[in-house]
């Protein structure tokens, strides 16, 4: 049983074969006719949500109009390239692999980061490994405060909370490996006559969980209607690696090891798509509770969490605002 089928709800088993047609059709009609460019480029992590992206765009246009894209740094895990490498293989696309650590390095991404947590773990040196984390939304622990957590050399793991002025500048300077990212997927886009994809799935379109003009932009994003349930399913449908069906969400953007639920959504995958899909189908707490082996009030704090997200991260998903309207452009981007 692979994870995305761990736990069985009729309401998000997807069907599969028609919803890949769906997505296929759309990204047909999308590069062709709306973006009007040659092809697509896929950044691609080996995590389950680009691998999709990947296969789904391969179905659509085939294997010589995808480019893909490997792009690790020195934080990176080991598994990142192996994986990736992987499905490129197996996908038979076109790829190039840049490791961007100089990039960073050049515009003071671990620089302000490192500064930012010595401010609250002084001895916190280069060879030390860290990751920023957040307490579940289902355990006795009621303040929603980022902590970091650091590793010394010798494996000695330290732990401090964060004061908003240090979670703010590690945020800040982290951001910087999805920008570099982006710009050099748009690069590669720009040279091909090819538009960029987006990997988001429905819970990290709706919560918020990507960087405004990083991982966030995109020409087009296939599967962010999708549940990670059913990313996971669309995956096994579309016949990827087993590796990769079966790697566990990470966000491989800390030098320790990190799951998104830990570093983000404070709950796992499968607790979150029942949650979501509970409230946005208007469904109580006292019907999901069961469904997700919660107890009520831990399916009302999830609830009261997806909405404090979606508040707090609607700035991200904003157009830039302009002082008066502008019909002419503004007309003519609806078609």
């Amino acid at each position: 049983m692979t994870i995305g089928q761990a736990i069985t709800w009729d309401a998000l088993t997807l069907d599969c074969e028609k919803a890949s047609e769906q997505i296929v059709k759309s990204i047909r009609e999308s590069v062709g006719n709306k973006l009007k460019r040659r092809g697509l480029v896929v950044a691609l992590s080996g995590g389950i949500d680009s691998s999709v992206v990947g296969a789904l765009c391969v179905r659509a246009l085939g294997p010589k109009r995808v480019f893909g894209l490997q792009l690790p740094e020195r934080d990176s895990s080991s598994e990142t390239l192996a994986l990736s490498q992987l499905i490129v293989d197996h996908l038979g696309i076109e790829a190039e692999s840049t490791d961007i650590t100089d990039i960073l390095t050049a515009v003071g991404c671990y620089r302000y980061r490192d500064e930012a947590i010595r401010s609250v773990i002084p001895e916190y040196g280069p060879d030390y490994k860290c990751k920023i984390v957040l307490p579940s939304l289902l355990g006795p622990e009621s303040m929603r405060v980022f902590s970091v957590v650091v590793e010394s050399p010798d494996g000695l793991q330290s732990r401090a909370r964060l004061p908003l002025s240090a979670y703010l500048q590690i945020v800040a300077a982290t951001n910087f490996k999805q920008r570099v990212r982006k710009t050099l997927e748009y690069f590669h886009a720009d040279r091909l006559n090819y538009a960029v994809t987006g990997t988001p799935n429905r819970q990290e379109y709706d919560q918020g969980f990507f960087v405004k003009l990083g991982d966030g932009a995109a020409d087009i994003k296939p599967i962010a209607h999708l549940y990670k349930m059913q990313v996971y399913q669309m995956a096994e449908y579309l016949g990827l690696p087993q590796a990769i069906c079966e790697r566990p969400p990470t966000t491989d953007t800390y030098s320790m090891p990190q799951d998104q639920e830990e570093f983000y959504f404070s709950v796992s995958h499968t607790v979150l798509d029942i949650c979501l899909y509970g409230k946005n189908h208007g469904m109580t707490p006292e019907e999901i509770a069961p469904i997700a082996s919660l107890e009520v009030e831990q399916v009302a704090h999830v609830y009261r969490d997806i909405e404090a997200k979606r508040r707090t991260t609607r700035y991200q998903h904003m157009a830039p605002l302009l002082i008066e309207p502008v019909p002419e452009i503004q007309a003519n981007a609806l078609h």
